[in-house]
């Protein structure tokens, strides 16, 4: 299962950097978040833990993954970021993401992939 999850990130880190570059930012926001969310999905089970919610998530990977110290805490930071602005980007009609924001998502989504890969693969 940790695998499968961990495919899935991946495929949505892919699909996020292709959105990006063909300039359909919301939707780069949207995948990137998504690829942080697989991936964290994953380290969680690790844990025995599971979210049910997309909050429950942050906070899951927050107090037992950052506050332990297994993760920095930007790392929890940009998994808030990120579905903030996922939110923002899937359901505000206004919603003000340019390609700077997208560009720094994929960036932070690419970043905690591989942080939790790296933390996995030491496990």
């Amino acid at each position: 299962m940790v695998q499968g999850y961990l495919a899935k990130a991946r495929e949505k880190l892919r699909v996020a950097e292709t959105l990006l570059a063909g300039r359909a930012f919301e939707d780069a926001v949207s995948r990137a978040y998504y690829a942080a969310f697989h991936a964290t999905q994953a380290v969680l089970l690790t844990e025995g833990l599971t979210a049910g919610t997309h909050q429950g998530l942050v906070n899951l990977f927050g107090l037992h993954l950052v506050k332990t110290g297994k993760f920095e805490a930007r790392f929890g930071r940009f998994l808030a970021n990120l579905k903030d602005d996922r939110e923002d980007s899937d359901y505000e009609v206004f919603a003000a993401i340019d390609e700077a924001t997208a560009r720094h998502a994929v960036d932070e989504a690419r970043q905690l992939l591989t942080a939790i890969e790296t933390y996995l693969g030491a496990l």
